[in-house]
C-alpha cells in the first residue's frame, strides 16, 4: 500500500467513526436527576428496568426519533409517555411522572396505574399507591411487576402477610423464583427496614 491509500484509509475510518458517534443521542453519566440545566440532550436513568432516558423538565424521550421533544407533541404515542413516565419515575421524578400519566387520553390502563401507585407510593402516600395498585391487578391479574410493587408497598405497610401473598403469586405467575419480581419482593420481605 502507498501512502496516500492509507491516508484515504484513515480519513474514512476516522470519519464513519464520527458520524456514528454524532448520530446517536447523548447520555450523560449518572442518573436523571431534576432536569436542571440547558439543551435538550437526554440522561441515563441507570435502571435495569428496561427505562428510557430522560429529559429535562417540560420534554419527553421520544422512543420514535430517539431524542427529547416537547411534552405536548402530539406524535408521541399514550405507550411511549406511559413508558416514560415510569422512567421518570425510577429516577425519582415522581412528581413528574404523575404529571405525564394526567397527560394520557387513557390513564386506566393497567400499566399507567401500576406506574401511578409507584410514584405516589414513593412520595410517601402508600394508601393512595395501593389503591392504583388494586385497579391495576383487577385490569390484569397476570401482571408481575404490580404484584411486585404491591407487595413492596405492603411491606412498608408491615403487612408482610399480604406481601408474602403477592410472591406466591409472582412465583406462580413466573412459574419459578427465577424472575426479578419474584427476587426483588423476596429481598424486600427478607428486609424491610431497606423500604
Amino acid at each position: 500500500m502507498t501512502i496516500a491509500t492509507v491516508r484515504i484509509a484513515s480519513i474514512l475510518v476516522g470519519g464513519c467513526i464520527a458520524a456514528f458517534a454524532l448520530s446517536a443521542p447523548a447520555f450523560a453519566v449518572g442518573g436523571g436527576g431534576s432536569g436542571a440545566g440547558g439543551g435538550s440532550g437526554a440522561s441515563g436513568t441507570g435502571g435495569s428496568s428496561g427505562t428510557m432516558p430522560t429529559c429535562k423538565k417540560g420534554q419527553l424521550y421520544d422512543k420514535k426519533t430517539r431524542r427529547c421533544v416537547k411534552q405536548s407533541s402530539a406524535n408521541v404515542t399514550e405507550e411511549n409517555r406511559t413508558d416514560y413516565a415510569y422512567s421518570l419515575a425510577k429516577a425519582g421524578r415522581y412528581e413528574e411522572a404523575i404529571a405525564m400519566l394526567d397527560t394520557l387520553k387513557d390513564p386506566n390502563t393497567a400499566e399507567a396505574l401500576n406506574y401511578r401507585g409507584y410514584a405516589t407510593r414513593k412520595l410517601g402516600r402508600t394508601d393512595e399507591g395501593i389503591s392504583y395498585y388494586l385497579k391495576s391487578v383487577e385490569i390484569d391479574p397476570k401482571y408481575a411487576q404490580v404484584r411486585e410493587y404491591l407487595g413492596e408497598a405492603y411491606v412498608v405497610k408491615g403487612r408482610l402477610d399480604l406481601a408474602k401473598e403477592q410472591l406466591e403469586v409472582i412465583k406462580t405467575l413466573c412459574g419459578s423464583t427465577e424472575c426479578e419480581e419474584y427476587e426483588d419482593l423476596n429481598e424486600a420481605i427478607m428486609k424491610p427496614s431497606k423500604m
